[in-house]
C-alpha cells in the first residue's frame, strides 16, 4: 500500500520538532544522526512544494491551454 504524502504544514510542523530536538543538545549522536537525515529530507520536501507553488502562481493558464505569465494577464 502506497503512503500517503504529507502536506506542507505537516513536513513543517515536523521540521520544527526536528530542529527543536537537535537544538536542546541532549540528544545521543545516533538519534541525533537519525534526525538530521530525517530533517534534511522533510526540508527537501518543502523546498520541492514551494518551488511547485511558485511555479504555478508564475504560469496561468487560460481558456486555450495557454501558458501566460502572471504580469501580461488582462486586467492588471
Amino acid at each position: 500500500m502506497a503512503k500517503k504524502a504529507q502536506s506542507f504544514e505537516q513536513s513543517m510542523e515536523q521540521l520544527e520538532e526536528v530542529v527543536r530536538l537537535l537544538e536542546q543538545g541532549n540528544v545521543p549522536l545516533e538519534e541525533a544522526i537519525e534526525l538530521y537525515k530525517r530533517g534534511m529530507t522533510l526540508s527537501k520536501n518543502c523546498h520541492e512544494t514551494l518551488q511547485k507553488a511558485e511555479q504555478q502562481l508564475i504560469t496561468l493558464v487560460d481558456r486555450n491551454g495557454q501558458e501566460t505569465p502572471v504580469n501580461t494577464v488582462k486586467g492588471e
